[in-house]
Parts: C-alpha cells; sequence; structure tokens
C-alpha cells in the first residue's frame, strides 16, 4: 500500500506555526514603510490569515493581501477589510449556521441561524453582477456535481478585484470521502485547472492556492477577458 505524500499537522503544531506567522507579521509591520499607518489586523487560525480593519484604498488591500500571503505556513488569506470606509459585501454560500465573519451575507439551501436568503447553489445565485466584494465557497464544492456552475456564477457576481475564497477537503484525506453527500473530489490542481481553462470562459487569477494534508485552499480573483493569462512563474509557486 502506498503512503500519501501529505498528511494533517497536529492541533498543536498548527498552534505553534499561527504563533510564528504573528511574530513574522509584526516585524514586517514595524519595519516596512509600505505598511506603515495601514489599520489592518492580522489574525492567523491554522494557517489562515485573517484580515480585518480598514484601507485608504483597493491597492492597500491588495499590497497587505501580498505581503501575508508570502509568509511559509500561510495556506490563504480571506479578508474582510473596509476599503475606503465602505463596508465590503461579503457573501458566504452555503454558510448553514457557521459563517465565517458574522457580518455576511449568508445564503444556504436551507434555513438555519446565519442563513439570510434561501438559494439553491446549483442554480444562478439571487445576487447582481459586479455587485460582491468577497464570496466564501467553505466546504461546499465538494457536494456539487457540476461545482463549475458556480464558481462561473461567482465569477459574474464579483467586483473587479474581488476575492473568491475555496476550502475543500483533499481527494487523499479520509474526510473527503467520509461523508457520503460528497460527490466530487478535489486537489490543489483542480484549482490550477479552473484557472487555466480556455478562452470565452469566465478566468480566473490564482492570489493563493495550498494544502494543509486535509483540506485544499484557494484565493482567486476575476480576470477580464482580454487579461494576461497568469504568468508561468506565478502558477509554479502554488502548482505542478
Amino acid at each position: 500500500m502506498v503512503a500519501l505524500a501529505r498528511t494533517p499537522s497536529s492541533g498543536e503544531r498548527l498552534r505553534a506555526v499561527d504563533g510564528f506567522l504573528a511574530e513574522a507579521f509584526a516585524d514586517l509591520a514595524k519595519h516596512d514603510d509600505r505598511l506603515r499607518g495601514v489599520a489592518v489586523e492580522v489574525r492567523f487560525d491554522r494557517g489562515v490569515a485573517h484580515l480585518t480593519g480598514e484601507v485608504a484604498d483597493a491597492d492597500q488591500l491588495r499590497l497587505v493581501r501580498l505581503l501575508v500571503g508570502r509568509f511559509d505556513g500561510v495556506l490563504a488569506v480571506w479578508s474582510r477589510v473596509r476599503v475606503g470606509g465602505r463596508e465590503p459585501v461579503v457573501v458566504d454560500l452555503g454558510c448553514g449556521a457557521a459563517k465565517q465573519y458574522p457580518e455576511n451575507l449568508g445564503l444556504d439551501l436551507r434555513r438555519a441561524d446565519g442563513v439570510d436568503a434561501q438559494a439553491d447553489l446549483s442554480g444562478p445565485l439571487p445576487i447582481a453582477d459586479n455587485s460582491v466584494d468577497v464570496i466564501f465557497t467553505v466546504h461546499i464544492l465538494e457536494h456539487l456535481i457540476d461545482f463549475l456552475a458556480l464558481v462561473d456564477e461567482c465569477h459574474r457576481v464579483l467586483r473587479p478585484g474581488g476575492v473568491l475564497h475555496i476550502m475543500s477537503p483533499w481527494w487523499g484525506h479520509v474526510n473527503a470521502v467520509a461523508d457520503p453527500t460528497h460527490v466530487r473530489l478535489l486537489d490543489v490542481q483542480t484549482i490550477k485547472g479552473i484557472c487555466s481553462r480556455p478562452p470565452g470562459t469566465p478566468r480566473w487569477y490564482p492570489l493563493h492556492a495550498g494544502c494543509d494534508g486535509a483540506s485544499i485552499f484557494a484565493d482567486m480573483t476575476p480576470l477580464a477577458p482580454d487579461a494576461p493569462e497568469p504568468a508561468p512563474s506565478h502558477m509554479a509557486r502554488f502548482f505542478d
């Protein structure tokens, strides 16, 4: 029997890594002039960086995301940050009773505490074009036979510069097959496939992608139809 390459890190190690990442960002913020006066708080939870606070403009937010995402051990960079005084529009798809941030707009097929509107995620989203800043799909794609349809819908409703956050069980972990409602298996390479689709389909730029041995993570932003493809050097950072 061939052993799988990745094994999940222990909770103790993950907490230690979170502590290291917090110290590393605090040191960066102290010495990097680009971060002076930027009122963003960064909290690390099992390798996921959570950004909250406020920035002056979208360029500042992109800079913070970039710098945090460069730390070894960061799996994803999730954010709910005010930009120029405006609260972001953040949608939590399939959230159930567990929204990633309490203020998010929660959409789910079934009613539950935290669900603000009911929606069938296998069909069109009841959201206007270019109206959302951030979308969370946490443990959702593995439940959909055609999850690309939902990914395309996310592309439609996100504003330019918006971000789609994905978290799903890694195909090599028992959690991927233990739940009989899971109908798809995903890998980090699946994200590469999403970001390498042919012309004429909604296109994405990967901001971050990773795997902790139990789950895969990806942060993606929509590409305009005439935007260049992601550079091979950038794709090589995340994908085989």
